[in-house]
């Protein structure tokens, strides 16, 4: 430990009220942004109102553009962004009050006004926007932004009139790809297609990159041994999955790059869905209540996909995890397999599912797993002293001041160099819950 070593009490001091003034200030900003909002809101009503009173076919838009014109004139802003400005502050102030009220009096940050809004923008009633809005708050004040998205997409799955199958039916006709051209000769290739399978491609173009990164260091040193010539090759992970990507559609295999033996080839996509055994059922097989609360799957604990994608890939696949979660609390209990290998680390990766540093949102599958109490001065390699922490918040607990504790059902209390305290409890997993009354109800 040696971040902070030198300071001076003196100094922490100052840091401790630096951190208490930033956060009067960040609380500051938003209820000021919040305030601009409710000034936008009422300039797009305004502008609906005077094209009311001439009945104008254009019901508004054009009363819209001169408004927006004439804020943007004054701020030194494009007309276009004002009107964009306008369009979602009227979304947030009269489709979400609560939460823009919330952001008024600094409770969360505009950035989790956008994350609650974007995930709830398919909630049509009234009374159903301001259960989501109740419902998500309380996660929204303690939870950054971006672990907050996978949060609220659950939560608005409840509210949604239609379910996500339904409406992933209707995506599957938008899928397409098409080109954007760039500067210097370059140009972007996109696609928009099943989360599934664009993630899937990701992953299998990811693996093939990290293989050949990895044979060609091998190389290297087997030539460095051997007092032979090497030419080096000092592309990117990036730039290795351009070029393999190319290579794929153009070709059909990595031509370009495979090995003798063709490696690269035979590497397959790898994905990780969450989806509770009634989802899995037949739609006759579960109560007509239950079948409308029973939340979609998951892939990688952030994105839902529909029910028929999920069913396949359960079915398709050589072996799936089975997560035992508690039927009241949603706490996972156990991993197991058909064939068990590396238990304990499925089990923590489906428990904890991102970093445990507050705010973190790298997936667990990315992150290392760290011994609470070292290993080395007798912590047990267990549940209870082990957890996922992203390779920045893995050194920062070892080479700063910043100290970590795990509790009881996995709840993680780390303590900062000001001697602050943040809890981080393990996000609910994708799962079915029952109240005593054994109904069937969506986890949040």
């Amino acid at each position: 430990m040696t971040a902070l070593l030198d300071a001076t009490d003196a100094q922490m001091v100052t840091l401790a009220d630096l951190v208490t003034s930033l956060q009067v200030a960040e609380a500051t900003v938003n209820s000021m942004m919040a305030a601009r909002d409710g000034l936008l809101a009422i300039a797009s009503r305004l502008a609906i109102d005077i094209a009311r009173q001439g009945d104008h076919p254009d019901r508004g838009d054009h009363s819209i553009r001169t408004i927006a014109a004439e804020i943007g004139a004054v701020q030194h802003v494009s007309d276009r962004t004002i009107e964009r400005r306008m369009a979602a502050a009227e979304l947030l102030v009269d489709r979400f009050p609560a939460v823009w009220a919330a952001q008024g009096a600094g409770r969360i940050s505009a950035a989790h006004s956008r994350v609650i809004v974007d995930a709830g923008a398919r909630i049509e009633s009234s009374s159903d926007r301001e259960g989501y809005s109740a419902a998500i708050l309380p996660l929204a004040e303690v939870e950054s932004p971006n672990r907050l998205r996978a949060l609220a997409r659950r939560m608005a799955e409840r509210f949604a009139p239609t379910t996500v199958s339904e409406r992933h039916r209707t995506s599957r006709a938008q899928r397409r790809v098409w080109v954007t051209d760039g500067e210097d000769g370059m140009a972007a290739l996109h696609t928009h297609a099943p989360a599934a399978l664009v993630h899937g491609m990701f992953d299998r173009l990811s693996q093939m990159a990290h293989a050949l990164r990895a044979e060609n260091l091998r190389a290297k040193r087997q030539a460095a041994r051997d007092g032979g010539e090497y030419e080096s090759d000092d592309r990117t992970v990036d730039e290795i999955r351009a070029d393999l990507l190319a290579d794929l559609v153009l070709s059909g295999r990595p031509t370009g790059h495979d090995s003798d033996d063709g490696l690269l080839g035979e590497i397959l996509a790898r994905i990780e869905v969450t989806v509770p055994v009634t989802t899995l059922m037949d739609d006759d097989a579960r109560e007509e209540s239950d079948a409308e609360t029973t939340p979609p799957a998951e892939l990688d604990g952030v994105i839902p996909i529909d029910v028929d994608t999920a069913r396949r890939l359960a079915g398709q696949t050589k072996g799936w995890e089975r997560v035992l979660t508690h039927p009241i609390s949603g706490r996972v209990l156990a991993v197991d397999r058909y064939r068990p290998s590396r238990h304990l680390r499925r089990h923590l990766r489906a428990r904890d599912q991102r970093c445990r540093f507050p705010a973190c949102g790298i997936p667990a599958r990315k992150c290392d797993l760290d011994h609470n109490h070292a290993a080395s001065t007798g912590g047990a390699t267990c549940e209870t002293n082990l957890a996922s922490f992203c390779r920045r918040h893995h050194i920062l607990k070892h080479q700063t001041p910043w100290h970590v504790e795990q509790r009881p059902g996995g709840v993680m209390e780390w303590t900062s160099p000001t001697g602050r305290t943040y809890i981080d409890t393990p996000p609910a997993p994708n799962t079915v819950t029952f109240t005593e009354s054994d109904t069937v109800r969506a986890p949040f």
